[in-house]
This record gives structure tokens, sequence and C-alpha cells, in this order.
């Protein structure tokens, strides 16, 4: 038999490393396992604190508050809310209770 008329099967066969097609099955899976796992130490290690919900974010400023009527005084402490508070607020046509 020459080189020509050598059947198909007779080929030599390359390692399992060297064919691209493992490197798709076995790689993206990799790849993502890694992905996640670095995604879930990142939210781990740098939690957010936790805030107080006491505190008020922003200062009511006294003196303007003294110079308001009592509609304009609660127009003025409700656009100092938390934006969850606002947010709800903007979604519903009642006013919150306001916070102690």
């Amino acid at each position: 038999m020459t080189q020509a008329t050598l059947p198909a099967a007779a080929k030599p066969k390359r390692p399992w490393y060297r064919e691209p097609f493992c490197w798709l099955v076995f790689g993206l899976p990799a790849t993502s396992v890694v992905t996640s796992l670095t995604m879930v130490s990142i939210a781990v290690n740098d939690r957010d604190p936790v805030l107080d919900r006491n505190v008020p974010m922003v200062r009511i400023d006294p003196q303007r508050v003294q110079h308001l009527t009592p509609e304009q005084r609660a127009i003025y402490e409700a656009s100092l809310r938390p934006a969850r508070e606002a947010r709800n607020h903007a979604a519903s046509p009642e006013m919150p209770p306001p916070r102690p």
C-alpha cells in the first residue's frame, strides 16, 4: 500500500489535549466555575455596611424649617427621605406616615 491508499482509520491519533473541541467542552464550564467563585468571594469579603435607620442621611436645617408652613415642612421632610421610601411613595397615591 502506498501513502495515498491508506484508510482513514490508519491516521495517527492525536492526544486528547491536542483536540480543540475538548478545550471548549472543558474550558467553558471551568471558566464559569472560576468566575462564579470569584464573584462569591468578592460578595462575601466586600460586604456593604448596614446603615442605622434611626440616623437621618441628610440633616434638617432648623433655620429653614422655622419659616415654613406645615404643608411646606411636610414636603421638605418628604424630599429628604431615603430613595426607597420616595420610590414607594411615587407608586402610591397616599403619603406614607412620618418616620419616628
